[in-house]
């Protein structure tokens, strides 16, 4: 089996551990690294980019040219609407969803909310964190910050930052030297992460049935049964456009849903939670409340 993907760090560990899974079935597989217009293009910060193909188009084409018969994606950087023709087949287990906080010792303040000094510098690049972190400290002075993990952290040891927010599943999954910084675990219901983050997306041929059915036997159930929701959500309010929302669910032991999202409208951030006891019709509510 051919399997599609980007060449960058975080995007190869997903590629491997695709070929891991495949390898536990029985499954003999190759990489094909396909170079996408994020990896081109640099000056635009992320939150310009999630959602809306820059990472997942020319993988897709070669998907439907036939030159591969699998695709894996960061399922937060699919667009919701695929292309016709393609499907996403099956999702991997859910890495932790959060975002976290890496702060230099010296803005440190225990005793403040996430431990940091007023007016520290925070860097990010996305408008869905900005917005969250301006709206429970107002007092931080949030900067736009582009560059791979490794030098986002290179900038918090050397002062030009105070700290930088990134997402948990990237750190765990790639596991960079965070020696010397503090680590902030932000709970995903209260700083809401982008849906469906910390989840892997494996797409295919909607007509490929043999590469469907394999997948299959790889496929979360549960983890596609909340970031279905997630990206549901998404979907209504926005198509894949550029709003800053973030939107997670989660199940309890009794199998309910409960459902928290953050989004900015009309420059105001808005906040919605709803819980019942299935799926059917829980996004309408959280775009229902987020909008009204």
């Amino acid at each position: 089996m051919r399997i599609g993907t980007r060449g960058s760090k975080l995007a190869l560990w997903q590629a491997e551990f695709t070929q891991a899974e495949l390898r536990r079935i029985g499954v003999v597989s190759e990489l094909v690294v396909i170079e996408t217009k994020g990896d081109v293009v640099q000056h635009l910060s992320f939150d310009k980019m999630e959602g809306e193909g820059f990472f997942t188009k020319e993988i897709e084409a070669a998907l439907l040219r036939g030159e591969i018969d699998l695709a894996v994606h960061s399922m937060k950087d699919l667009p919701t609407s695929p292309p016709p023709g393609l499907v996403i087949t099956a999702v991997s287990y859910r890495e932790n969803p959060a975002d976290w906080l890496l702060i230099r010792p010296e803005a440190r303040e225990p005793g403040k909310i996430f431990n940091l000094r007023a007016g520290a510098v925070v860097g990010t690049s996305a408008a869905r964190r900005k917005a969250q972190l301006v709206d429970i400290r107002p007092d931080i002075d949030v900067r736009d910050l582009c560059e791979n993990v490794p030098a986002r952290l290179d900038k918090v040891r050397s002062g030009a930052f105070d700290a930088v927010l990134l997402a948990a599943a990237g750190l765990r999954r790639l596991k960079p030297d965070l020696s010397g910084l503090e680590i902030v675990e932000l709970h995903p219901r209260e700083f809401i992460p982008a849906p469906a983050q910390g989840a892997l997306a494996w797409q295919t041929h909607r007509d490929d049935l043999q590469t469907r059915r394999l997948l299959k036997q790889i496929h979360h159930p549960e983890v596609s049964a909340v970031t279905n929701v997630e990206r549901r959500v998404l979907h209504l309010l926005d198509g894949d456009g550029y709003l800053p929302l973030g939107v997670f669910v989660e199940r309890d032991a009794r199998g309910n849903f409960h459902a928290f999202a953050a989004g900015v409208f009309d420059g105001v951030l808005r906040r919605a939670q709803v819980s019942q006891s299935t799926s059917f019709g829980l996004a309408e509510k959280i775009a229902g409340q987020l909008k009204s």
